[in-house]
């Protein structure tokens, strides 16, 4: 695999609905997209999950843009890379910057898998052929408005549902959905948004029967989540907690979580994704994929990597229409039956529009290969 460029776009979407967490709220996604181009003119297509500021993990997109035109890139500029699972060996010696690392290298498998006439799927060892899909929610105006949009999501044929909670936007609001959807897959997710000093009222949560309490500690924790989670019935599942395969080796040990979400931005990449899992696997700890307000070239990593056999719920991986007026691929991604089909063209399976990426780009650079 000779790569011959490397494009860097900033390339600004424009959400449908903000969609607020407990750290912030965001009504548009500016991202890096990453296109790696070879000698032929084949293109490998990735983008930076990384939000403008440091809420979700210490990383941001300009920090991502550094990194990868004053370290990663001459790195990878320096000999030709026989497999993607080469690559991480490369920048060893560069501390985190994981979302940083994970767009340069999935856009190198997208370009490998391309070059072999390989699904992405079939390039990583995935042994699906549809996905069971899930919906995140983010924190409504009012209950009414929270029952509406899961009514709404539920009627599209969502089979699982999470929604974000925080103090004062917690056991009362669960409490309510559960009354009025009795049946239905729910988890919460707190954005590490409670403490220690909140058991008590996390302990209150397992009266409803959620599928799992997502990162209800701090974004670097292990330690309290193995106290909190001693003390409930309630799967924890680690997210920014979780950066590594070795990471997920200790919260295991230590009894910190259940399940575990892995984001191919969050560990660095899709190898490390797939040693994750494998960890996990072994361990008997189920997994599942998370979203981070992907366009259609984010989501379409996000199937692939939920096609591996240990990813056993539902992902976050809702329909181009839940956050777009219009994505970025053709076709976009679509949901029938709350399934969506894993593509069958090589690399990611669908195929990125020129036209409408240049519409959104506020900014390119060109980083050409020997």
């Amino acid at each position: 695999m000779r790569i011959d460029r490397i494009i860097l776009r900033h390339v600004s979407m424009d959400l449908i609905h903000p969609f607020k967490t407990s750290f912030g709220t965001m009504r548009n996604k500016p991202f890096i997209l990453v296109e790696a181009v070879d000698r032929d003119g084949i293109s490998g297509w990735a983008e930076s999950v990384a939000f403008p500021e440091p809420s979700y993990n210490e990383e941001t997109l300009k920090t991502n843009w550094h990194l990868m035109e004053q370290f990663l890139i001459p790195l990878l500029q320096q000999s030709a890379i026989g497999h993607p699972n080469e690559i991480s060996a490369r920048w060893r010696h560069i501390r985190g910057n994981y979302m940083a690392k994970s767009a340069l290298e999935s856009a190198c498998w997208d370009l490998y898998s391309k070059l072999n006439g390989l699904t992405l799927t079939e390039a990583i060892g995935g042994n699906k052929r549809e996905l069971d899909v899930g919906v995140s929610i983010g924190i409504q105006a009012s209950l009414t408005e929270l029952l509406e949009k899961i009514e709404s999501n539920l009627a599209k044929g969502y089979k699982r549902i999470k929604i974000k909670i925080m103090p004062g936007w917690d056991i009362d609001i669960v409490e309510a959905v559960r009354l009025r959807f009795p049946q239905i897959a729910l988890m919460v997710d707190a954005n590490s948004a409670y403490s220690l000093g909140d058991i008590d009222r996390l302990k209150k949560l397992d009266e409803y029967g959620l599928t799992m309490i997502e990162q209800p500690f701090a974004y670097n924790d292990m330690v309290d989540h193995s106290v909190l989670q001693k003390q409930i019935a309630t799967p924890v599942c680690l997210d920014e907690s979780i950066h590594s395969s070795e990471d997920a080796r200790k919260a295991i040990e230590l009894g910190s979580c259940r399940i575990i979400n892995i984001k191919i931005g969050r560990v660095g990449g899709i190898a490390e994704s797939i040693r994750l899992h494998d960890v996990c696997h072994k361990a008997g700890i189920p997994v599942w994929c998370g979203g981070m307000l992907e366009s259609g070239i984010g989501r379409a990593h996000n199937i692939a990597i939920s096609t591996l056999p240990n990813f056993m719920f539902p992902g976050d991986t809702a329909a181009s229409s839940n956050y777009w007026s219009e994505d970025i691929i053709e076709p976009e991604v679509t949901i029938q039956d709350g399934v969506i089909r894993v593509p069958e063209r090589p690399g990611i399976g669908f195929e990125p529009v020129i036209r409408r990426i240049r519409d959104r780009t506020l900014y390119e650079q060109v980083f050409q290969f020997n």
